[in-house]
């Protein structure tokens, strides 16, 4: 076995965690905020708002077709990884290749070529769209199929992935601070779309600078088992879906990116819509719902490893079912608005901290348990389809949400921002009768008396 992993370089590998949080929240946060502008955000249309079949908007389109390349792009980054000889390592040498191209792809989708409206921006925004997931992907997938390489035992997984969680916090926390930094450039007499575009960009090189760390600061070879795989891309793939227990979770994990996806891109209409807030109030949210979750981390470790993570986490969907159905109702409760604000954010700290930790875990546990069963090591490929699948609920998630923001009455899309809660809360349920499937015991076991596992294996060869 390789060298345990020291404190400083976990804290060194979290880090990069806050880089690629800080960058996929700017665009995850902004994105169809600043290409469906309402009349309250002052910022300029800059694509065409037309809708094709009805529902389909260009960013919408636009938006489906980059996350259906970022997700064709998972496998094929997964395997090139678990196969890589690189002397750097399998996974640093691809996140040292797309740290800095990551930073200023995340710049460029914001940066349209055109003034005012045109067909030409839209085509900008889709190139720079597919650049940003193709680094993203690059950086990402390689660096949790770290997680399960460099925590030798399920206990070190969980404690790099409660790091992990903590540091994702953070940079989306940074992230979501980007109204304040733009408010400051508009009062220094910039234009909106130009204050937005300044502000992204100071954020997007904080960013770099962390991606930057994990690259620099660990050595893979002393610290990970790194044996090179010998599958191909397709062969991999099915030797992956062919775990049961993997493919039960992952569907429940897909669900789980739908809703939180269409949660996260509604909280900045939530607020300055449904609760006609300033959108620095946003910055204000995302702040508090990460101290809040901060607060459960131990705990949720701690119990965890008493209970099992599978209870947490149907303990999680239940809570985000009332968080979500509770938003939908946002602005017509009989208590303040900056009140249902707060108590927004004191419901989803919880189930927030649960989902920021486990689902990692999970596949870890899984990856090594298949490792122990197979004996090939594809932490990537596991890794880069869960990464896969959650794309596609990212991706369907755009598309539901920009044909739910169509949805007007009296000029005001205030019906379908209300409607993107109960849409969540459906797929809550859905991923909550998916993981109950899940068989938590099976893998732990697996794991933990791993010659058990290989003699059931030699005698049903």
């Amino acid at each position: 076995m390789k060298e345990k992993l020291p404190l400083s370089k976990q804290i060194a590998y979290a880090l990069g965690q806050f880089g690629w949080s800080l960058l996929s929240g700017i665009v995850g946060s902004y994105l169809i905020f600043y290409y469906i502008p309402t009349k309250e955000s002052g910022i300029m249309t800059v694509i065409p708002q037309v809708a094709f079949l009805g529902f389909l908007t260009i960013i919408g389109l636009i938006t489906m077709v980059g996350r259906f390349f970022d997700a064709v792009t998972d496998p094929l980054i997964a395997t090139l990884s678990d196969r890589s000889k690189s002397k750097n390592g399998r996974r640093i040498s691809f996140m040292q290749k797309a740290s800095i191209p990551f930073a200023i792809s995340t710049v460029l989708v914001f940066w349209s070529p055109v003034k005012g409206e045109s067909p030409i921006n839209a085509i900008f925004l889709m190139v720079a769209l597919l650049l940003f997931y193709l680094f993203l992907t690059m950086y990402v997938t390689p660096f949790f199929a770290l997680l399960s390489e460099l925590g030798h035992t399920p206990e070190e997984r969980l404690n790099l992935s409660t790091f992990i969680s903590v540091t994702w916090f953070l940079g989306a926390a940074v992230a979501s601070q980007a109204p304040q930094l733009w408010n400051i450039f508009l009062k220094m007499g910039y234009s909106m779309e130009t204050s937005i575009r300044l502000a992204l960009s100071i954020l997007a090189l904080i960013g770099l600078i962390f991606l930057l760390l994990p690259v620099f600061a660990i050595d893979e070879k002393r610290y990970c088992e790194s044996v090179p795989s010998e599958l191909k891309m397709i062969d991999s793939i099915k030797a992956t879906f062919r775990n049961r227990e993997f493919t039960v979770f992952v569907l429940s994990d897909l669900v789980y990116w739908i809703a939180i996806t269409t949660f996260q891109a509604s909280l900045l209409y939530y607020v300055t819509v449904l609760l006609k807030l300033p959108d620095t109030m946003f910055g204000t949210l995302f702040i508090l719902l990460g101290v809040g979750s901060f607060l459960f981390y131990v705990p949720i470790n701690i119990i965890a490893k008493k209970f099992g993570k599978k209870k947490l986490l149907i303990i999680a969907f239940c809570m985000f079912i009332v968080v979500y159905i509770y938003g939908a109702f946002l602005g017509k409760l009989p208590i303040s608005n900056g009140t249902q604000a707060y108590l927004l954010v004191a419901l989803a700290a919880i189930p927030m901290a649960i989902f920021g930790i486990l689902p990692n875990v999970i596949i870890a546990d899984i990856a090594e348990y298949d490792a122990i069963k197979t004996g090939v090591r594809r932490e990537g490929m596991f890794f880069g389809t869960r990464t896969f699948m959650s794309k596609v609920g990212q991706t369907l998630s755009m598309l539901m949400l920009s044909a739910l923001l169509l949805l007007k009455r009296n000029g005001s899309n205030e019906i379908g921002i209300r409607l993107t809660g109960v849409f969540a809360a459906g797929l809550c349920i859905v991923g909550l009768l998916l993981l109950l499937m899940y068989n938590e015991e099976k893998i732990l076991s697996g794991i933990s008396s791993p010659v058990k596992v290989g003699k059931s294996k030699s005698k049903n060869m």
